[in-house]
Formats: C-alpha cells, sequence, structure tokens
C-alpha cells in the first residue's frame, strides 16, 4: 500500500512539474494588426484604430489578427499596445493559451 501511495505522490509530483513548465509560455514573434477581439474574430474594421478603442473601452480585449492563417490572439498589457490600433505591427513577447503578454511591438517602417 505504501509503495502505491509513493508511486501516485512521484506521479503527481512531476505531472506538476511538467505543467508549470507548460504554464510558463512560448516565447516568439508574431505579425498582424493590432484591432479588438471582436472585430478580429468577424475579419471586419481590422484597421479601424478608433472603433478598436472604443470597443476596448467598451469592455472588449485588445487582439492581434495575423491574416495569413487568420488567427487572432489577445494582447496584453494594453499599455503597450494601444498606440498601435489599426496598423499592422511585428510583436514579440510570450504566447500562453490564446493571449500573447507583449514585450515589444514594432511598426513598419514608412518609405
Amino acid at each position: 500500500m505504501m509503495k502505491r501511495i509513493a508511486a501516485i505522490l512521484v506521479i503527481v509530483l512531476i505531472a506538476g512539474g511538467l505543467s508549470l513548465t507548460t504554464a510558463a509560455g512560448t516565447e516568439g514573434t508574431w505579425r498582424g494588426i493590432v484591432t479588438d477581439k471582436m472585430c478580429a474574430t468577424q475579419g471586419v474594421n481590422l484597421t479601424d484604430a478608433e472603433c478598436a478603442k472604443k470597443c476596448v473601452a467598451a469592455g472588449d480585449h485588445y487582439a492581434l489578427y495575423n491574416s495569413a492563417d487568420k488567427k487572432v490572439y489577445v494582447l496584453t498589457p494594453v499599455d503597450k499596445i494601444v498606440a498601435h490600433a489599426g496598423q499592422e505591427v511585428t510583436i514579440k513577447g510570450t504566447l500562453d493559451g490564446d493571449t500573447i503578454t507583449v514585450a515589444s511591438v514594432m511598426a513598419p517602417k514608412s518609405n
């Protein structure tokens, strides 16, 4: 009986360690348009910065819409992305589920 309890305890500890590793997120770079989640999900008003700001003020979340694969990622923290609403950007950060914690935002250079 003690061997079974010890074996179960080892399995729980290993599984817990693996979930902590997964919870840390995946670092990467993503490119897309900064908009709000509702418009991104529907694929409309993607470059309308004022629309995105109004939707976020009403309770929506800023999101990154990747037109290449049609993926939508929620963006945090807001202060790093609000100035880029409606713009195509490159974001570096950490992905956890469908949320990117933004480390940096780079807008394309204008000619």
